[in-house]
């Protein structure tokens, strides 16, 4: 079992539905290097790439599929998803050879939708594994919503989606989504006539909204506020993260030969007949000690027998012993006394 700690920074998943014409797919634009399917052909005005409006479910996941192989953007923009499932609803009426998705009875044929649905949630989300951004934009539509308590019903704005499909694919889509934005003008007062009675409202900033609320339906995984302005501008560094590469652990190079052949050089001072290297030969000649001498103070500061030859020593305590602390080694050995000298 693999187990991983932390955030995993990837592609994003984001709806945008709100009020015909606040901006919905000139928002969707402003996403990295976009490339739009353009569902019900609204785009015209729009300097953006865009594939050929689909005609057929088939044509639309097959866009879907290119994308996920192909990886020609970086965001890929459905406009628009309400759009889209006009198309999946055809799509099963002429599998089953069904004049309207009424005459399935029941409410089979819109399971069988819904099956149909989940399967391209699915591929839209593979897009996302494979790095790019999905975003779907929708319309937004009021409908009458009964609380199941006593509380009594409202009007809400909703996904626009199929009136009888509403309870099973736009559960699905905003489950799927990582944000569900809703766009809409911000009313700013009700203006009164001199009676009081409220008859007209004045305001216009367009605005989204994150968070869930009675009147309507939004999420975000990210701590938004609930409200900020419609502007990409606001979530550019929720989308635009860029993963943090991994840091290699550090190896420490393989030594070359000649890497190698110059430590042992060190590790093993150039030796003679006798075994003894010649630096300490040389330091051993010009003080007038003898091998037996040096032994003999070895031996005394309990490093190795006094009957083992030089030659037999460890060549790291060699050299950084008995030739890195000679004077030492040398006063020890004349004044024949048993003092501590430094390693």
């Amino acid at each position: 079992m693999k187990i991983t700690q932390g955030k995993i920074v990837t592609a994003k998943k984001v709806v945008v539905y709100g009020t015909e014409g606040i901006g919905k797919s000139t928002f969707a634009a402003q996403f990295p290097d976009p490339l739009f399917i353009d569902t019900e052909g609204s785009t015209k005005e729009l300097d953006i790439r865009r594939f050929e409006k689909p005609s057929s479910w088939e044509m639309l996941k097959e866009q879907v599929e290119y994308v996920k192989k192909n990886k020609p953007c970086k965001t890929l923009v459905i406009d628009t998803i309400d759009w889209a499932e006009q198309l999946c609803l055809e799509a099963v009426c002429a599998r089953y050879n069904k004049k309207g998705i009424e005459d399935f009875g029941y409410g089979n044929g819109y399971v069988y939708e819904k099956e149909d649905f989940t399967r391209f949630l699915q591929s839209l989300s593979e897009v996302v594994d494979a790095g790019i951004h999905v975003v779907l934009t929708a319309h937004a539509v009021i409908r009458r919503f009964e609380q199941p308590d006593e509380m009594g019903g409202y009007d809400r704005y909703e996904l626009k989606l199929g009136k009888k499909t509403t309870n099973l694919i736009s559960p699905l889509i905003k489950e799927w989504a990582d944000m569900v934005l809703f766009a809409n003008y911000k009313t700013f007062s009700v203006a009164t006539d001199d009676s009081g009675r409220k008859h007209k409202a004045q305001g216009g900033q367009r605005v989204m909204y994150t968070t869930h609320h009675p009147c309507w339906d939004a999420k975000n995984r990210y701590g938004l506020p609930e409200q900020i302005p419609m502007d990409y501008s606001e979530i550019r560094a929720i989308i635009e993260v860029v993963p943090q590469a991994a840091t290699p652990e550090k190896t420490e190079p393989k030594p070359t030969t000649e890497t190698v052949s110059k430590i042992e050089a060190v590790l093993e001072p150039e030796t003679f007949d006798d075994g003894i290297p010649q630096a300490l030969l040389d330091l051993m000649e010009e003080s007038n000690i003898t091998e037996e001498q040096v032994r003999q103070v070895v031996f005394q500061r309990g490093y190795y027998p006094v009957d083992m030859p030089i030659r037999d020593y460890l060549p790291q305590f060699v050299n950084d012993v008995l030739i890195g602390a000679w004077d030492q080694v040398k006063e020890m050995i004349l004044a024949n006394q048993d003092l501590p000298f430094e390693v």
